[in-house]
């Protein structure tokens, strides 16, 4: 039997969509892992953050590390936003 896990994390993480005006509130490993994969720039913690979703997928990492390295590969590239 497959079965698929959603990894949840919280909070969320508000990032910038290629949407203008429009905020996403990605509150997954596998949220996240989709979102990275979006993004036209890639520096070194969108890397980490890549790696880190993979180790949450295989289970060897906890969602709220995938979620940190996230959060910070947003900030990086710029994506992140305020929470309001």
């Amino acid at each position: 039997m497959d079965l698929q896990v959603t990894l949840w994390f919280s909070p969320p993480v508000p990032v910038r969509t290629e949407r203008v005006g429009i905020t996403l509130h990605v509150n997954s490993v596998q949220g996240a892992a989709a979102e990275l994969l979006k993004w036209p720039q890639r520096g070194p913690l969108w890397n980490h953050a890549v790696n880190m979703c993979i180790d949450a997928l295989a289970l060897e990492v906890e969602p709220e590390v995938a979620r940190d390295a996230f959060r910070e590969a947003a900030a990086e590239e710029g994506m992140l936003l305020p929470v309001i």
